[in-house]
C-alpha cells in the first residue's frame, strides 16, 4: 500500500502507529543511515521477509519500485501474501509515475487528507476553519504559534514542493494567486483577471476580485 499526501498531514504518525500493532520495520528514506541500510535492497527484504517493512519518503528512491515489483511477485509464488510493503510518500507526479508503471496491479493507493469537520466535531468548527486541518496548526497551544507554523508551511510549500510537480512559476506570483483566491470566496470567478493580476507586480486585484 501507498500512503500519499502532503507533507506534514500525519503519515509518518499514522506509519508509527501501525509499526506498533505488528512485527515491523521502519525506515526514514530522508535518513542517509537508513538509505545506507537499502545499498542491496534485496538482501534487506530477504531478510525482513516475515515483517511489515515501512519505507517513508518513497519519493527519495524511485529506483526502489522496480526491485520492489520483483520482490513482491516472488513473494506471492512463494505464498507471503500482498501486506509485506507500506510505503509512505508525499504526493508527486514522480512518485506517482513510478509507483504506477512499476506496481501496477500490485499496490493499492491511499491518500490522507488534513483534518475535517468530522473528526473534530461540529463544536470545533471555528477553530478548524481560522487554523486549518493540518495537525501542528490545529493543535496548537495558541493561535500566534499556529499562524507561524502556515506561514513556514506556505513559504516551504510554494517554493520546494510546487517545483517539485513540475510547474516552474515563481513563488511570490503563485503567493499572490494563493491570496486572490482566498479573498474572492463568495464571487465569480474571472480566470483571465485572476491570471493578468497574479502575474503582475502589484495586488490590484482588489478592485476587479469578481
Amino acid at each position: 500500500m501507498v500512503l500519499t499526501g502532503p507533507r506534514q498531514v500525519g503519515k509518518t504518525t499514522l506509519g508509527l502507529e501501525v509499526a506498533k500493532t505488528v512485527e515491523a520495520s521502519y525506515l526514514d528514506l530522508e535518513s542517509e543511515a537508513d538509505r545506507a541500510k537499502l545499498a542491496e535492497p534485496e538482501l534487506y527484504f530477504a531478510d525482513h521477509a516475515d515483517e511489515l517493512l515501512i519505507l517513508d519518503e518513497i519519493q527519495r528512491l524511485p529506483g526502489l519500485f522496480e526491485v520492489l515489483r520483483g520482490v513482491i511477485d516472488r513473494g506471492r509464488r512463494e505464498g507471503r501474501g500482498n501486506k509485506r510493503f507500506l510505503l509512505l510518500g508525499s504526493a508527486s507526479l514522480e512518485l506517482l509515475a513510478q509507483s504506477g508503471e512499476s506496481l501496477a496491479g500490485r499496490i493499492a493507493f491511499v491518500e490522507l487528507a488534513p483534518l475535517d469537520l468530522t473528526e473534530v466535531g461540529a463544536a470545533s468548527l471555528d477553530r478548524l476553519w481560522v487554523r486549518g486541518g493540518f495537525p501542528e496548526s490545529y493543535l496548537a497551544s495558541q493561535n500566534e504559534a499556529s499562524l507561524r507554523w502556515r506561514r513556514d508551511f506556505i513559504r516551504t510549500y510554494l517554493e520546494r514542493d510546487i517545483p517539485q510537480l513540475g510547474p516552474r512559476i515563481p513563488a511570490e506570483t503563485l503567493r499572490r494567486l494563493w491570496t486572490m483566491l482566498a479573498h474572492s470566496q463568495g464571487g465569480l470567478l474571472n480566470a483571465a483577471n485572476l491570471a493578468a493580476v497574479s502575474a503582475s507586480a502589484g495586488p490590484r486585484w482588489a478592485t476587479t476580485s469578481t
